[in-house]
């Protein structure tokens, strides 16, 4: 079955919610990056979060970029996604892991340790809007709701999970973002907070077969929920050889004359893992047209 992100309103329009089932993109990225179960945990949230982020850009040529930062021993995070909820991620060590919560679940705020959000959107602008917030958990899913609430000043709820079969695959993944509009009444807010006070997380919701509507009509207390938009997330790497050759060119004259000593010289996407191989004249008319033909 295809992954699915899925807009909602609720309370007569005053609150919005956007739901995302994106188990089979998060076991893409497993896959490609061949991931260890904790660093799947973290990259496939940051993912799923990801691909929310991105269905909420309105331009066809928008990007959003989200890099966590952190001085555990899984280094980093970054994650692409433009508004088709196309993403793509990866983390800097793969295989990092720690010890498990006392509740059994995934340590992820143990390989990610302290560190820093950012939040970097490219709307077409001069400059692109860059948000920064310290990581209150390094669980990611709160480190996102503090991001809304100090750089966005939306108040939000972020629901982010993924469920690890014991080979390491994807069983479930998934998350949900609730933010309330200006001038909502207390009345709803509360009624919101106490229905997400005491809930399943989104993997147990998912795992029990819930659908994203009934999710969504869960998490709101809002019986009238409706849907505004359904897009198919998908894991999605636009590398391509022209984008490898456009980076090499910016290396710098010193560099390329060093990398033309080889007979063959190989450069590996960080984002899929696909490989481009130039050869030494490759290199050389990459050299000529970066120098002008000097």
């Amino acid at each position: 079955m295809a992954d699915r992100l899925v807009k909602f309103m609720s309370h007569v329009d005053m609150v919005t919610i956007s739901c995302v089932d994106s188990t089979n993109l998060v076991e893409e990225a497993r896959r490609i990056h061949r991931m260890n179960p904790t660093p799947t945990a973290a990259l496939g949230r940051t993912l799923t979060m990801g691909a929310i982020m991105g269905a909420m850009l309105k331009g066809e040529n928008e990007k959003v970029t989200i890099q966590i930062l952190g001085d555990g021993p899984l280094g980093g995070i970054v994650v692409v996604a433009n508004n088709k909820a196309e993403v793509k991620g990866y983390v800097s060590n793969s295989m990092a892991e720690a010890d498990l919560l006392p509740n059994g679940k995934l340590n992820v705020g143990g390989i990610i340790g302290q560190g820093s959000l950012n939040v970097i959107k490219d709307i077409g602008l001069k400059d692109p809007y860059i948000g920064n917030v310290p990581l209150q958990t390094g669980e990611i899913a709160e480190d996102f709701a503090y991001y809304y609430a100090i750089s966005e000043q939306v108040p939000s709820a972020v629901a982010l999970g993924v469920l690890v079969n014991k080979d390491g695959t994807v069983k479930r993944a998934g998350g949900y973002i609730i933010q309330i509009l200006p001038d909502t009444p207390g009345e709803i807010i509360s009624l919101i907070e106490n229905r997400l006070s005491n809930i399943k997380s989104i993997t147990e919701m998912l795992e029990d077969g819930m659908s994203l509507e009934e999710i969504a009509t869960y998490v709101s207390d809002d019986l009238n929920t409706r849907v505004v938009e359904e897009i198919e997330p998908t894991f999605k790497c636009d590398c391509s050889r022209e984008r490898m050759e456009k980076a090499l060119m910016t290396i710098g004259k010193a560099d390329l004359e060093e990398l033309q000593k080889d007979e063959k010289t190989e450069l590996e996407c960080h984002f899929c893992d696909k490989k481009y191989l130039f050869t030494s004249e490759d290199i050389k008319n990459i050299l000529k047209e970066a120098t002008g033909n000097e």
